[in-house]
């Protein structure tokens, strides 16, 4: 385990934006955190490199948090397009040792450690502690389990956004024809995700017989000015949410909370009670009870990965 007092690099890679900070033992040091666009970099060594540049504290470790698959040392962005090694990082970047780890494996190494001003209650459920569950909609889908072990937690890595899509009504089957006719297969991703929104608003748009298109935050304003397509496909996506989420709970048994983070679930959580999220979420027929005892949350924290980083590389 690294002395506290030695500055750590940590590192969020999302498909969209990549956040760097420095830290020492869990604590990202102020003034450190940096966004950076990924669109204007040619991968994250450039990134790094670019960050470096400008902090005069050289750390030795990093831990880098990525949206995709990681094995080992290697690490492969789902939609993103960048291939990672840990070696080839640390070399170009000066590092000792670099520490790849899954987004959600992150975000739940931050979730023991979030002060309750950091989370927006979305059902109280009934609390027991234990096992906890992250679930992340944003440019891409997945969730990951945080199962307490000893006196830290295990986060194993996952890529539950690609997994079938739940059909439980004749809207969902046609849903899910219209998706394998254009995309091969109808994930959770695909609908889950910011672009999966927008592909069921078209999905929508088409029931509707009309050829329309929107982007994430278009629909999003639509539904506040009351557009009834876009409400229809708000309503829609809340009910696949909610259906997933029970699914996944099942799995993980989050006695300790289900947590959503990103930025599309920021956005939709305020919907969650108008388009029935609840109702949606413990209906499980004879496990109905089990799954309300669930409790929900919404992280609010944009950096939270990035305290997860820097919690693994306090305790490794």
């Amino acid at each position: 385990m690294a002395g506290s007092d030695t500055p750590a690099l940590v590192a969020d890679v999302g498909g969209t934006n990549t956040r760097v900070a420095l830290a020492r033992g869990r604590v990202l040091i102020s003034g450190t955190t940096e966004r950076f666009r990924n669109a204007d970099h040619s991968g994250l060594e450039a990134v790094l490199r670019d960050y470096l540049s400008r902090h005069r504290n050289r750390p030795k470790r990093a831990a880098v948090a990525l949206a995709g698959p990681v094995r080992g040392d290697h690490a492969e962005m789902t939609n993103l397009g960048w291939s990672i090694e840990a070696g080839a990082l640390a070399r170009t970047c000066g590092l000792a040792h670099v520490a790849l780890l899954n987004d959600l494996q992150a975000q739940g190494h931050a979730l023991p450690h979030l002060p309750e001003t950091h989370l927006r209650r979305i059902r109280t459920g009934q609390p027991e502690g234990g096992t906890k569950l992250v679930i992340g909609l944003g440019t891409g889908v997945n969730a990951a389990p945080v199962y307490p072990v000893g006196t830290g937690h295990l986060v194993p890595p996952a890529e539950a956004g690609h997994v079938h899509l739940p059909l439980h009504e004749a809207l969902d089957y046609r849903l899910a024809d219209w998706l394998i006719a254009r995309r091969g297969f109808a994930s959770v991703e695909d609908v889950l995700a910011g672009a999966g929104l927008e592909r069921l608003y078209a999905f929508h748009a088409a029931e509707a017989g009309q050829s329309q298109a929107l982007d994430a935050a278009g629909i999003i304003a639509a539904m506040e000015a009351g557009d009834a397509l876009a409400k229809a496909t708000g309503r829609h996506y809340v009910r696949l949410l909610a259906q997933v989420t029970a699914d996944l709970a099942l799995i993980a048994l989050p006695f300790g909370g289900v947590y959503y983070i990103g930025g599309v679930a920021r956005a939709m959580v305020p919907w969650f009670e108008r388009f029935g999220f609840d109702a949606a979420f413990t209906d499980m027929g004879r496990f109905s009870d089990l799954v309300g005892r669930f409790p929900v949350s919404l992280v609010e924290d944009d950096f939270a990965a990035l305290a997860g980083c820097a919690g693994y590389l306090a305790t490794t």
